[in-house]
């Protein structure tokens, strides 16, 4: 029985969590929209890392797309 609850404090206690998270107010998406938080921030580096994955997998085109480069997706 103590085990049990030795295990369920922490997982109540993370669920906890989750109930005091506030949604964005709509005036405060501006903060979310800076270049900073883009998943590709440096045209440049995007640039680069396509140009290293296509030399990689003697392939153009696809970056976005999950699979190996044998064709077994």
């Amino acid at each position: 029985m103590r085990f049990k609850v030795i295990l369920a404090l922490p997982l109540a206690l993370s669920l906890s969590a989750c109930l005091s998270i506030t949604p964005v107010q709509p005036w405060e998406k501006g903060h979310l929209a800076k270049p900073d938080m883009a998943f590709d921030a440096d045209p440049l580096d995007k640039l680069f890392k396509e140009h290293t994955y296509s030399s990689k997998e003697s392939a153009l085109g696809g970056a976005g797309v999950g699979g190996g480069g044998c064709g077994c997706n």
